[in-house]
């Protein structure tokens, strides 16, 4: 094969046009193209420009056979391509892995693949000069290649499109041949920080022998990674750090580089009890810590590391929203300042499908934070499982290619590359504000966990990695060696941390009760826990009725300057008809709600799909001009407006967005933070984030969090995928003082019930079945007095009968209740009454009780939903509500939430309606 065959790829006449080009400005051409014309410049010297156009024309067309060319110009060519290879495949070479050989890659670097011989070693090339360098022999390019490319750090970055990272890459490996120069102080504490980490987990090992500790055995040298990482940042204008990761190795990383005192951490492993009642608490290896720390050169800097399940990935997602809100509220205009950190495991970040939703974000508007650093615990095991049967891909973190991000592969027994790596990493991020990823290669010391036995399933490795020297042992050796410190100075350092480790055993096992200190607590001052009683107290909820007007107003009038096409001006002027005439709409209402909120402080801040327009096209928050599709938001436009509004169309992610915001509620309380799911229903693609967050994050991580979900809910002959949002799912999750659960009927209840979530001095995640068809019902409207002088109600009695003639007492609740009410007016029973209950989670018994009581002759109640027995808020409230003996109307249980059949589901709807006013029917 014609060892030039790529240049019959294009044109000739391009090759002509691009070398003019480049001869005239060689800066303007794209770097694999300047390198080509530089190796082409060095065998023509003697030739004119005009010469040297027509012979490459002729060599690139094939014209001109190769054999004709020089000699010395085929071999500069030769050597282009050998520097190449080696910047685009040279990480499969390296010495990357500790305990294990590489794979065998073919072909190989050897010089022979590229036309060249050992005979070239000595010759001088002037291809050296891509490499930044001056002309020398080929067995300095190849040194220097093999330094930057084929030791303990393989990189890969080729990839990347953009020029300009490329050479900024290049010229930083070009930098002593990326290899580590640390001086002999940063040497030493680099030790002192490996020592620590190996010192720690010898002392869980031998004191709680058996425990499960997770620990970083294998992987130690990303407690000095961290360590730097955290000391450079600073440096460069960072000043706080928000840390997401699993199990393996989080109880080091909080003791070493968080400052946790290991008293607590011992307290954790003696099992004893909290210090509070109102929370069950979590594992010790799940808990989350913020803490302030002094950097050596005195910047005060604020570390985060998030709480977590343990679902594998999940705290990515929330740490990217943390750090967001975190930005948006202290320094919107450099999110430089703020630095998120995922540390991932390689089967994980490899196998779960979240972070492939995380990668995604991170250059979207509504998601980015400036760019994420990436480090990979890498094992090389996942559990039980061979990496080989792990993934299809070569590396874990083939997953970088997405976002066309850097990868560094780096053996974990070198510690000092390790560190070297992670300031590389830091550099990139604050210099292009993109992902970066550390693939840190080491192994697992132990099983999955300390009581696991490895042997199983890998018997070979383990006989390895039984024999094989810790990092702090290994870096120790090569200190010796360099005559930097002694055996003495190792001994000193080990014993005098063993020491303090001891210490605080001792004075640990002093104390009765285990500390759990709340994450993040610097940013929720003033806010307080509450039981549900606290939370079935009644919140003002009120606003002043001229500021409502001017929101009003503002809301409903568009930029006259510009031209929109004519329903998005009839659907924005006519909310100034409806307020006028009340009988403001659900859209209108949710829509004065943010207004209010804002104009009082709070922010508002929207995320989920389609939600700028809304799934039914009812909310319009952002709307577009008809000539150049600019955006307007009309409430940025709101006079004395002190909060701010955001609303975002995410990509098509449940799981990853969900967590996000999430996230952003937790670092953000006064943020009235909102994720709605197109349709109900697809919020169980985000499920893990509802039952291991959501649910329970108060419960068990001591967090408060006020995220609201709006799940569009209800029974309009759809189909089985867009009729229900798993309402018995979230009632199922209900206990205690976890969140609210809400099924709203009148726009004004909406109204209040979003100011209450943030009116309150303590949050609660807000889970709200909303409405479809009720957005345009002719009766589901409200006045504004409801809006500025009302309140939200937990209950709504039934004020159009007459008490004493009921005889049939209906609950229900959201939709169904007008479908009920059309059947009773339809029928002419005027003894019935319907009971809305717009609560559902805490349950507002107190409330119902009165209601009952004031119906004297009622003796037939009655629970009506539209679900299926065996979904909806049936079973809760079975379980929950038990003041009277009820009766069921509803559909007979089905596998499926509603039929595919219109007919058939119409049919089924219309007989649970019957059932609510024929006691006998169907039994």
């Amino acid at each position: 094969m014609d060892r030039f065959s790529f240049l019959n790829a294009a044109h000739t006449q391009f090759f002509a046009d691009l070398y003019e080009q480049y001869t005239i400005n060689p800066d303007s051409v794209e770097p694999s193209w300047r390198a080509f014309f530089q190796g082409f410049d060095f065998g023509l010297e003697s030739a004119t420009d005009s010469e040297a156009v027509a012979q490459l024309v002729d060599f690139s067309s094939g014209s001109q056979d190769c054999s004709l060319v020089s000699d010395k110009l085929q071999k500069e060519f030769n050597v282009l391509k050998l520097i190449d290879a080696y910047r685009t495949r040279g990480h499969l070479f390296t010495k990357t892995n500790p305990v294990r050989e590489r794979r065998v890659y073919a072909p190989t670097l050897a010089l022979e693949n590229f036309g060249l011989a050992s005979s070239d070693l000595d010759t001088v090339f002037d291809a050296a000069k891509v490499l930044g360098h001056e002309p020398k022999p080929l067995r300095n390019i190849v040194k220097h290649l093999e330094n930057v490319y084929c030791q303990s750090i393989g990189i890969e970055y080729m990839y990347i499109r953009k020029p300009e990272v490329i050479e900024w890459i290049q010229r930083r490996l070009n930098i002593n041949d990326n290899l580590p120069n640390f001086t002999v102080d940063e040497k030493k504490h680099i030790l002192n920080k490996l020592n620590e980490a190996v010192s720690f987990e010898n002392f869980l090992h031998t004191k709680y022998v058996g425990q499960k500790r997770f620990s970083l055995e294998g992987g130690e040298s990303i407690i000095p990674a961290l360590d730097a990482l955290i000391e450079s940042a600073a440096e460069k204008g960072v000043e706080q750090f928000v840390m997401g990761m699993a199990h393996r190795g989080r109880l080091n990383i909080l003791a070493n580089i968080f400052g946790k005192p290991t008293q607590d951490i011992f307290s954790e492993f003696d099992g004893k009890d909290y210090d509070k009642e109102y929370f069950d608490g979590d594992v010790k290896y799940h808990l989350g810590l913020t803490a302030d720390r002094k950097t050596k050169s005195g910047k005060n800097i604020n570390i985060n590391l998030a709480p977590n399940p343990s679902h594998l990935e999940t705290v990515g997602a929330v740490i990217e929203g943390i750090t967001r809100a975190k930005q948006d509220k202290y320094f919107p205009n450099d999110f430089s300042k703020v630095l998120p950190i995922a540390v991932h495991g390689d089967a994980a970040v490899a196998g779960q499908g979240i972070v492939y939703e995380i990668v995604q974000m991170s250059q979207l508007d509504g998601y980015k934070t400036g760019g994420t650093i990436h480090l990979v615990i890498n094992n090389q095991v996942g559990f039980t499982t061979n990496y080989l049967d792990a993934r299809s891909s070569i590396y874990c973190t083939d997953i970088a290619k997405v976002t066309l991000s850097p990868v560094l592969h780096v053996n974990a027994d070198d510690t000092e590359a390790v560190v070297h790596a992670m300031l590389f990493a830091l550099d990139f991020r604050m210099t292009f504000g993109r992902d970066v990823f550390i693939d840190l290669l080491g192994y697992r010391k132990y099983g999955h966990n300390e009581g696991d036995e490895p042997r199983f399933t890998q018997p070979v490795l383990y006989k390895i990695i039984a024999r094989h020297k810790n990092p702090r042992d290994i870096y120790a050796e090569k200190l010796i060696i360099d005559g930097i410190v002694d055996q003495a100075y190792i001994n000193k350092i080990e014993s005098e941390y063993k020491a303090k480790l001891d210490q605080n055993l001792e004075a640990s096992r002093k104390k009765e009760l285990t500390i759990i200190t709340p994450f993040m607590q610097n940013e929720w001052d003033g806010f307080e826990q509450v039981s549900d009683d606290e939370m079935l107290k009644k919140v003002k909820t009120t606003f002043d009725k001229k500021k409502l007007d001017v929101i009003a107003e503002s809301i409903s009038t568009l930029p006259t300057d510009k031209k929109f096409i004519n329903k998005i001006s009839k659907i924005v002027t006519d909310r100034k008809t409806m307020y006028d005439n009340d009988t403001i709409d659900w859209g209108t209402a949710e829509t004065l709600a943010y207004g209010t909120l804002l104009m009082e402080g709070y922010d508002v801040r929207i995320s989920g799909q389609d939600v700028e327009r809304g799934t039914f096209s009812h909310r319009h928050a952002v709307v577009k001009v008809e000539d150049s599709e600019e955006e307007v938001v009309l409430l940025n436009g709101l006079k004395d407006k002190k909060g701010k509004f955001n609303v975002f169309n995410s990509f098509l992610s449940e799981y990853g967005v969900l967590g996000f915001d999430y996230g952003y509620a937790l670092a953000n309380p006064n943020a009235l933070t909102i994720w709605e799911a197109q349709f109900g229903d697809f919020s169980n693609g985000a499920q893990i984030m509802i039952d291991q967050y959501i649910s329970c994050g108060e419960d068990k991580w001591n967090n408060q969090n006020g995220i609201v979900m709006l799940l569009p809910h209800g029974y309009e002959g759809q189909g089985a995928e867009h009729s229900s949002a798993r309402m018995e799912r979230y009632l199922q999750l209900c206990a205690r003082h976890n969140m609210y659960v809400a099924d709203c009927t009148t726009p004004a209840n909406f109204f209040h019930l979003l100011r209450r979530q943030m009116k309150t001095k303590f949050r609660k995640p807000l889970v709200v079945f909303s409405p479809k068809s009720l957005l345009r019902h002719p009766l589901c409207v409200s006045t504004k007095e409801e809006l500025y002088n009302g309140s939200f109600q937990e209950t709504i009695d039934d004020n159009s009968v007459d008490k004493k003639k009921v005889k049939t007492l209906v609950f229900c609740t959201g939709k169904f209740y007008y479908d009920i009410l059309a059947e009773r007016e339809n029928l002419g029973r005027n003894d019935v009454a319907l009971v809305r209950i717009e609560q559902l989670f805490p349950l507002p018994v107190e409330q119902l009780k009165e209601i009952i009581a004031s119906y004297p002759n009622a003796d037939d109640y009655v629970w009506a939903q539209e679900e299926p027995k065996n979904m909806g808020a049936y079973s809760f409230m079975l379980m929950n509500f038990d003041l009277v003996k009820w009766r069921l109307a509803s559909l007979k249980a089905y596998a499926a939430p509603a039929a595919g059949s219109h007919t058939r589901d119409r049919r089924r709807h219309a007989d649970a309606i019957r059932m609510v006013f024929d006691k006998n029917l169907f039994r």
